[in-house]
């Protein structure tokens, strides 16, 4: 994924939802609970984690294990796991700034100046604690099998990275690729919206070429293999409210293990027992927060709401349409009618490459204005660039007294809008109808467009000699925009 073209916008919920979202996130909550659980007797090891022989007190206090020995009975699962669950939220209190570790040669700690944000800061300080620890989490997610790091230790107990098949780096890397390609799915109008991504689909996105045709055996086999190391990593983000999941199914994992044939391929197949994924609305959040922070383009519906008509109709020049509506809907709302309609129809002027598809952002805005905006569209009618944009808002309004436009207005207009089309849709079939139907209902059509004083009239009949399917229709076509061009001395 490039991170030189903008994301399609996201629909975000407010900063109070999401926080409240973050507060009632498990690992977030367990992590306050220790931080208030803390006390002069609590002792940290160098790294700033429990000591052993306090992690089952942890572990009680956050109500994974009942009695007093760690050997004891545990309420719905084993001691190992309990105490695994309650390091983890020491950790991430730890690196949100919950606790904070006073003294490192003694290990004595206190709380954490962020611990007060959770309970008395605004939204955006308590998501600002939750994306603290996520960081956290993301970075446990990316770290191998602990088997695994104990065979690369050498002789002096440090890591010896080089008899890892692990890089930091490129694990890191492969997860932010994974929640990414999530995110595109989650905010593309073709994607699954809010309906959960099955895990085999994921992990074929991650490996399958997207040329390569049915997949071999071999591809099919790491297709496997991703969805293993997914189920892990899924399996600790949910506690922190990134995603909501749903694990491989037990009785599956010895298939998926031993051979490709474990892949769901046949249409009868029920997905679901292989996993589902989906980001949660805090996931969409902190997932974009980081696209932003590693210098992608990641906008959100309702980023343009305080900012004027040229940088609505520009920053929602490349929106799908219901996000470009939505975005125009927030920015109307904040604006009267009228004032919003002259300031649209001023932004919307221009004869730069990008002036059509303001225009098209501009029309479809104002159909979203009501009546009110009546004056504005009348004071343009004799505008060579808005006039005839202001007669079909008329006309779609049911106004009276709408003058009939001139032969040279509809032509110009009906250039401007092909060249709209082009900039927004690019080879559309919706393209193509209007291009055919634009040669069939005007006869003569390209003898009179090639003679339009419009700057993108030579590539509009380019296209259209592209775009139409009848050789002869496109021959004209084309012979009209090598006279356009010489006429403008292209």
């Amino acid at each position: 994924m490039s991170d030189s073209s903008p994301l399609p916008p996201v629909r975000l919920h407010s900063e109070a939802e999401l926080a409240r979202d973050a507060l009632a996130a498990p690992l977030v909550s367990r992590a306050a609970r220790l931080a208030r659980w803390a006390g002069p007797d609590t002792r940290v090891g160098a790294g700033g984690e429990l000591v052993q022989e306090q992690l089952a007190a942890a572990a009680r206090a956050l109500g994974l294990i009942e009695g007093e020995a760690e050997g004891e009975a545990t309420a719905g699962a084993g001691v190992e796991d309990a105490l695994a669950d309650a390091g983890e939220a020491w950790r991430v209190a730890v690196d949100a700034g919950l606790v904070e570790v006073v003294d490192e040669e003694e290990g004595t700690v206190t709380v954490g100046e962020d611990l007060a944000l959770l309970t008395s800061g605004s939204p955006h300080e308590v998501l600002a604690v939750w994306l603290g620890a996520l960081e956290t989490v993301l970075a446990d997610a990316s770290v191998p099998d602990l088997d695994d790091l104990v065979g690369g230790m050498d002789e002096s107990a440090e890591v010896d990275f080089s008899q890892l098949d692990w890089d930091p780096e490129a694990e890191a890397d492969f997860l932010d690729g994974v929640l990414a390609n999530l995110y595109l799915l989650s905010v593309s109008e073709a994607g699954p919206a809010d309906g959960p991504v099955p895990l085999p689909a994921l992990a074929a996105s991650m490996v399958v070429p997207s040329d390569m045709g049915e997949p071999t055996n071999d591809v099919l086999e790491q297709v496997s293999d991703m969805m293993m190391r997914l189920d892990d990593q899924f399996r600790l983000l949910e506690p922190i409210g990134l995603v909501a999941y749903q694990p491989v199914d037990e009785a599956l994992m010895a298939d998926i293990d031993d051979s490709a044939e474990g892949t769901p391929t046949g249409d009868d197949t029920d997905v679901s027992r292989y996993g589902m994924v989906r980001l949660t609305p805090l996931g969409l959040y902190g997932v974009r927060a980081r696209l932003l922070e590693a210098g992608f383009e990641a906008p959100a519906v309702g980023d343009l709401a305080d900012k004027g008509a040229d940088a609505l109709l520009d920053g929602t020049a490349a929106f799908p349409e219901t996000a470009a509506r939505a975005e125009t809907e927030q920015w109307l709302t904040r604006r009267e009618p009228l004032a919003a309609a002259r300031e649209l129809l001023s932004a919307a002027r221009g004869g730069d490459a990008g002036a059509p598809l303001r225009r098209l952002r501009c029309q479809q805005a104002l159909s979203l204005v009501g009546a009110g905006a009546e004056p504005a569209l009348r004071e343009v009618l004799d505008d060579a660039e808005l006039g005839g944009l202001a007669r079909v808002w008329l006309s779609e309004q049911g106004a009276p007294d709408v003058p009939a436009p001139s032969e040279a207005m509809v032509f110009w207009l009906t250039i401007d809008t092909v060249a709209a089309q082009l900039a927004a849709e690019g080879n559309s079939a919706e393209l193509i109808g209007l291009v055919e139907g634009l040669a069939q209902q005007h006869g003569g059509f390209f003898e009179t467009a090639w003679r339009v004083d419009h700057p993108a009239t030579p590539d509009v009949l380019e296209a259209m000699g592209r775009l139409h399917p009848d050789k002869r229709v496109a021959k004209e076509a084309r012979k009209a925009a090598f006279k356009a061009r010489s006429q403008q001395g292209g």
